[in-house]
């Protein structure tokens, strides 16, 4: 990119879920390129440490906001906390699941919190912060979505499903706003090396496997903003389903066989 990410979108940018993988990437790239950020998280300490690693290692301000996303009136307070900056960069990164199961084998609690996170959260996230965007005429949102969307599958009931959700409202998002100034960019990840995807590796005993880097992702995620509606971390970042030329019934007991989230 030749011009930095405040230039061509705004001066600050949001990450929920910014406090360790993925999202803490994104804060660095995005940090990196000029551009103030506001971490969004639950742990307080891992918050605030992190904060003060961007703060030295780019020069930039960086806010923290400690939140469950899941909660009904955090996006609201998410608004509130940054109402006095230009929001020019949205990446919704929360909302991953550190123990693949069998949908009954988890409580109602959990699941409905997952929607919450996963779904209500994101869309009521990309509507708050996406309309001040449209009405400027620049701004981009990045909603970080999973491989477990392309089809059903054993124990990724309920995770398979919001992600399922948040893929389709970016490509939506993309669709509708492509021609405001407003870039949108549903981010596909397969396995990653993060603390997450660690935690359900251990939990199951399988094997690492090869994992993406989490710095790798966002760098590239953010080369290709403009590159929306959908880009698929692997070898075909722009192409379809790696299911999709199977029939349903084959992808979903593909999906199924070793089944952990992504």
């Amino acid at each position: 990119m030749n011009r930095t990410l405040s230039d061509k979108y705004g001066p600050w940018g949001v990450v929920a879920g910014g406090s360790d993988g993925v999202g803490a990437a994104f804060a660095h790239a995005m940090a990196a390129r000029g551009m103030n950020v506001v971490l969004v998280a639950r742990r307080i300490p891992v918050l605030e440490a992190f904060a003060d690693t961007v703060r030295a290692r780019h020069g930039v301000e960086v806010r923290t906001l400690a939140l469950d996303l899941s909660a009904p009136a955090a996006v609201a307070e998410l608004a509130r906390h940054t109402s006095d900056v230009e929001v020019g960069l949205f990446v919704y990164n929360a909302g991953g699941d550190d123990r693949s199961a069998a949908f009954l084998d988890k409580d109602l609690d959990t699941h409905l919190n997952l929607v919450n996170r996963n779904c209500t959260a994101v869309l009521e996230a990309a509507y708050r912060f996406g309309a001040p965007m449209v009405a400027r005429g620049r701004g981009a949102m990045v909603l970080v979505t999973s491989g477990a969307a392309w089809a059903g599958g054993a124990a990724l009931a309920a995770y398979g499903a919001t992600k399922a959700f948040d893929l389709i409202l970016a490509e939506s998002l993309w669709a509708e706003w492509r021609g405001s100034g407003v870039d949108v960019l549903g981010l596909v990840l397969g396995r990653t090396d993060t603390p997450s995807m660690h935690r359900v590796l251990d939990a199951s005993g399988e094997p690492l496997g090869e994992l993406a880097d989490p710095d790798d992702v966002a760098a590239v995620a953010l080369d290709h903003l403009s590159d929306g509606p959908t880009w698929i971390w692997g070898a075909n970042p722009t192409g379809g389903s790696p299911l999709g030329a199977m029939n349903r019934r084959d992808a979903v007991l593909a999906m199924s066989r070793g089944a952990s989230q992504a």
